[in-house]
């Protein structure tokens, strides 16, 4: 009765129907039954009815539009912002100003960055190549920082070259305020912006275009997976970059190429990450589908305004435990749709984005130098100071962040656990250092005169109880050695 090809989008059909009511209805049906259990049956909120985020898809070749929807909207870029810190970067080794192995020190500032991060040591060395994969797979804040201080002196500079660089490309509604997209009301881009700059990317530096779709990075012993959903999952799928905060709701800015053809897509401001899986699924179905292109994506009208604030929608009620893995880019207890809220109705993409996560051989990385370098270190410094002008001092091996394993940020343990790790920490590092004070002196009394000499050079001078007493029983020794050489003489 019906064909294979009919067969195949009817099971597609169901099975998206089915997960729709499991991701929503279920979800809704709990909430609803929990709220009843509260004693709160009378109570009925109003729904909050899903509306399709800014989004745009294009043809790489041609930087044509293939379908798009309020593309011009500014929107709180999250950490698809690292894409422009990639982009400056790489801008500057095509420039000569430094290369893939030169080492860029982590500076107190970047260590003290909010997660998602790789939570260094200041100090520590990692080269840019490295930290670039670590910007792409782990979307580390701090080593946002610490790029941005290693190529152009400091955070400001590099927001500089940052707003410089979208003004050459043609992101007329961008503007950006660090490297990283931590909320700032100064930071903001829009759906066609990311286009511009994805597909520049791309078309300028295609021989880093790897850098974008890395699976899993290995450091150590840990394996870091990217949190791209498309990548392992969707057929052609290439890159680019993912970002997330309560401000801008779920982000996306995603790469594929099917029959010779690339395409890209952005999504900002979606409700989960599984949905924003599932609405890039389908719209590079049908970006792939089309053969019909718009105009120039470049030549798109900006409308202005403001970027909207999504907290509500997107945190509002969640935990600061689920809030703080989203930020992380740690789905294992995802951000689930707003409580009351109609999610959309999932096509042929949801049963992608519903698919186990792929297990990739991870690329391997490091930290410290490259093996055999010789040039100059990376760091912060005053502006218009060329890379090597300053010489930086970096801690001894045994003092430098060990990259196996990675040690949890403080911030973010405090995140999970309350107040009372604090507390418990600042009590247990001051006992300690109260036990090291009661911690005896200990002094060994020499008994012959010749010992006494040979100690003096080394022996501690602190004026302490103990030291006095050890001197005073050093002295008996000799006047008891010396009345018995006086008793055998006579």
């Amino acid at each position: 009765m019906f064909s294979n090809s009919h067969r195949f989008r009817l099971t597609i059909g169901l099975c998206a129907a089915a997960l729709f009511l499991l991701d929503g209805g279920s979800i809704a049906s709990a909430r609803q039954g929990h709220r009843h259990a509260k004693g709160h049956a009378h109570v009925a909120s109003a729904p909050v009815h899903y509306t399709p985020p800014p989004f745009i898809s294009i043809d790489v070749a041609t930087g044509r539009v293939i379908e798009s929807r309020d593309a011009t909207h500014r929107w709180f870029p999250a950490s698809v912002t690292k894409l422009m810190t990639v982009y400056v970067a790489l801008q500057a080794v095509q420039q000569g100003r430094l290369s893939l192995d030169t080492p860029l020190i982590v500076s107190a500032r970047a260590a003290s960055m909010r997660p998602s991060k790789m939570a260094f040591a200041p100090g520590s060395l990692v080269t840019l190549d490295n930290a670039l994969k670590m910007l792409m797979v782990k979307s580390a804040n701090d080593v946002a920082v610490t790029v941005a201080e290693g190529v152009s002196g400091s955070v400001e500079a590099f927001a500089d070259e940052m707003n410089q660089t979208a003004a050459k490309l043609g992101m007329r509604d961008s503007h950006f305020a660090n490297p990283n997209g931590l909320p700032d009301p100064n930071h903001y881009t829009s759906p066609r912006d990311m286009a511009i700059l994805g597909r520049a990317l791309l078309v300028n530096f295609p021989q880093y275009a790897g850098l974008f779709d890395i699976g899993a990075m290995k450091l150590g012993d840990r394996v870091i997976p990217n949190h791209n959903g498309l990548i392992g999952r969707y057929s052609g799928a290439d890159g680019m970059k993912t970002g997330f905060t309560c401000a801008a709701g779920f982000n996306l800015v995603a790469s594929a190429t099917r029959g010779g053809r690339k395409v890209i897509v952005v999504i900002l401001g979606d409700l989960t990450a599984r949905i924003r899986t599932g609405h890039a699924a389908d719209l590079l179905d049908r970006a792939f589908a089309s053969n019909q292109l718009g105009e120039p994506a470049a030549d798109l009208p900006s409308v202005g305004g403001g970027p909207p604030d999504m907290h509500a929608e997107i945190c509002g009620g969640r935990s600061p435990k689920a809030v703080l893995e989203a930020e992380s880019e740690d789905f294992n207890s995802p951000i689930q749709t707003a409580p009351g809220a109609t999610p959309p109705v999932p096509g042929a993409g949801a049963m992608i984005a519903a698919l186990p996560r792929p297990v990739f051989d991870p690329t391997p990385v490091y930290v410290g130098e490259a093996p055999g370098y010789q040039g100059p270190i990376a760091g912060p410094r005053p502006a218009n100071t060329p890379i090597g002008a300053i010489a930086y001092t970096t801690p001894a091996p045994e003092h430098a962040a060990a990259p196996t394993p990675i040690q949890p940020d403080p911030k973010a343990l405090s995140m999970h656990r309350g107040a009372k790790v604090k507390h418990a920490a600042k009590h247990a590092g001051a006992g300690k250092k109260k036990a090291e004070a009661r911690k005896p002196t200990t002094t060994k009394a020499q008994a012959k005169k010749t010992e006494t000499k040979k100690a003096a050079g080394s022996h501690p001078h602190a004026k302490s109880e103990t030291h006095t007493k050890a001197k005073k029983q050093n002295k008996d020794a000799h006047s008891s050695a010396a009345a018995d050489k006086q008793a055998k003489k006579n």
